[in-house]
């Protein structure tokens, strides 16, 4: 092989020693999980400097700090290894025998209402990996097949199917309600009782709480105070805790719901988001694909019949 087809890649031993010293941002602790000497770890870094003609590493009087160009190689190898050694248990399980979707889903919709139904699409006979994705992405760039995100459904390059509209309610745990003087078994609570108290937020629906009282004819100045959370399971757990009122979608707090931990209390809001099942266009007439977003769709409807057998309240009643 010439010098022109060969590939100038570093060893896959080179790599990790990088990695492990990357990530102490020392070669003695690089060394002590690795079980190398630190003279070995030393050789290892050297030489992948000098392959790429790069420095990695710059020494100070406290040790081994990592260079602009270092960080940034570092994380792109930490995702690399990560990769390859995913790759590797699935083939060594026996993953490459049976069709596999990998499919990104937001945390709570997949933790609370994905994972409980999956064991029920084709048990044995298909491998569905989850891989967390808050944010729309483009899949050029990922090995993902599908995602189910919550948004209005326009993703370019895909075609999006509605799934599961989200429905939020406000609950709050029995000694919140207590320590306000509010029975935990009562009436629903009005929209002016509501505003007086502590109201958790959701960073990725900071209007919610606003649109939530809108809904009931109400305007509250400081409806977007109050601590805020990424995933709706933090707020379901801060609400459990006593911290304040969470508005959340039914199904995360369904568990939380059934054994008492937080009541109800006040009426629904349907949100204007939904749950879209997401496909690049490039694979809009894979059937499994297809098959998965049909069997959603039908675990959809069984959770419309459980959840919402009544609409929701009008909030102004």
């Amino acid at each position: 092989m010439s010098d022109i087809s060969r590939r100038r890649l570093p060893g896959t031993i080179a790599l990790a020693v990088f990695e492990a010293a990357a990530r102490h941002e020392s070669f003695t602790r690089a060394a002590e999980e690795l079980a190398m000497t630190q003279s070995a770890v030393c050789r290892q870094v050297a030489g992948l400097e000098t392959l790429l003609g790069v420095k990695l590493f710059r020494r100070t009087r406290r040790g081994v700090r990592l260079t602009e160009a270092g960080g940034g190689y570092a994380l792109r190898v930490a995702d690399w290894l990560d990769t390859l050694e995913r790759d590797t248990r699935e083939l060594m399980a026996g993953a490459g025998r049976v069709p596999v979707i990998e499919l990104a889903v937001v945390p709570t919709f997949a933790t609370c209402w994905l994972l409980p139904r999956l064991p029920g699409f084709r048990p044995g006979r298909v491998q569905v990996n989850l891989h967390s994705r808050t944010r729309p992405f483009l899949f050029d760039e990922t090995r993902l097949d599908a995602a189910i995100h919550a948004g209005d459904g326009h993703w370019p390059g895909c075609t999006s199917r509605p799934i599961l509209a989200e429905r939020l309610i406000p609950v709050a745990s029995p000694g919140l309600l207590a320590a306000h003087g509010l029975a935990a078994d009562g009436p629903p609570l009005p929209a002016e009782t509501l505003a007086r108290l502590p109201r958790l937020q959701q960073t990725t629906r900071p209007l919610a709480w606003r649109h939530w009282f809108a809904a009931a004819g109400l305007r509250v100045a400081d409806d977007q105070t109050g601590p805020a959370y990424e995933q709706f399971s933090m707020s379901v757990q801060a609400a459990t805790l006593g911290l304040g009122v969470a508005l959340v979608p039914d199904f995360a707090a369904a568990a939380a719901l059934a054994d008492g931990r937080l009541r109800g209390v006040a009426a629904a809001l349907d949100s204007a988001l939904a749950y879209h099942y997401v496909v690049p266009e490039a694979h809009a007439d894979d059937a499994l694909l297809r098959e998965f977003g049909d069997w959603l769709a039908a675990q959809a409807e069984t959770h419309r019949e459980t959840f919402h057998a009544t609409p929701p309240a009008d909030l102004k009643e």
